[in-house]
């Protein structure tokens, strides 16, 4: 914490406190209040400054530890017989350290996780600086985790940052992209539940409601042509297709419920 007092620019603030603390609130309250914290802004800007490269920008970070220091100037109290500095850098460390935690991840990622990362992270740069492959295991020995936490934390470190789906994933030059290589929806899964609903219903049919419900959705025949090919009238026909298709549908309804009672 001493670190920070050794700066130039860290200003001398003590009396504004104290004059801030016996201020009502008002103009000149919010005045002083603006001062103070304006003077302070180098320092949260050099805390900033330690967390740039990691997947946000400083003009960010700086926005992020100004907020830590006005939370910092309303809940210091010079009363308590402590410097600023050392009170504000917590106070700045961990808003910026929560932004990263609560808002730069491309994926939810359950907090104890996060922190599993971390751990593996530093345990595995300690490793390969002492020219120790860092494995799952040698991870574990180091840490003192079990080897199925180093995985989650490993797997933890692939999800801070999500890649486009136009990056290229082949080593050979061919341009493969991650998005080709990526599943898609295939409509046909539906219709091969719908199918499989329907066959229970459709095999209580009769021979006949079987036949018309064949001609008219598979063979494409029309209402009249059936009618006319079974020697029935079309009134006759429509009937019989509103009939099959209500008792199929109650059918697939019910189909859940009868697997349920045979189990």
């Amino acid at each position: 914490m001493a670190e920070e007092s050794r700066y130039a620019d860290d200003p001398d603030t003590d009396a504004d406190f104290r004059r801030l603390a016996d201020l009502r609130d008002g103009p000149g309250k919010a005045r002083l209040r603006g001062q103070i914290i304006c003077a302070w802004l180098p320092m949260a800007h050099r805390l900033a400054a330690r967390y740039r490269n990691r997947g946000e920008t400083l003009e960010d970070l700086r926005q992020v530890a100004a907020i830590g220091l006005v939370n910092a100037v309303d809940r210091y109290d010079p009363d308590i017989g402590r410097a600023f500095a050392p009170f504000a850098v917590p106070t700045i460390t961990g808003e910026i350290k929560r932004h990263f935690r609560d808002r730069m991840w491309s994926v939810h990622v359950p907090r104890r996780v996060q922190n599993l990362r971390n751990v593996v992270r530093l345990a595995g740069s300690e490793l390969a600086a002492m020219g120790i492959a860092p494995s799952p295991a040698r991870i574990a020995e180091h840490t003192g985790l079990s080897e199925e936490d180093v995985r989650h934390g490993s797997e933890a470190l692939h999800g801070f940052s999500a890649l486009s789906i136009d990056t290229e994933t082949a080593p050979d030059g061919s341009e493969l992209l991650l998005g080709d290589r990526l599943g898609v929806l295939d409509e046909a899964y539906d219709l091969v539940l719908d199918r499989e609903a329907a066959k229970p219903g459709i095999r209580r049919l009769a021979e006949r409601e079987k036949r018309v419900l064949y001609l008219r959705f598979f063979a494409g025949m029309t209402q009249s042509a059936i009618a006319a090919e079974l020697g029935l009238s079309q009134m006759h026909i429509s009937r019989l297709i509103t009939e099959s298709c209500r008792r199929i549908r109650e059918s697939a309804r019910e189909q859940p419920v009868e697997q349920n009672t045979l189990a």
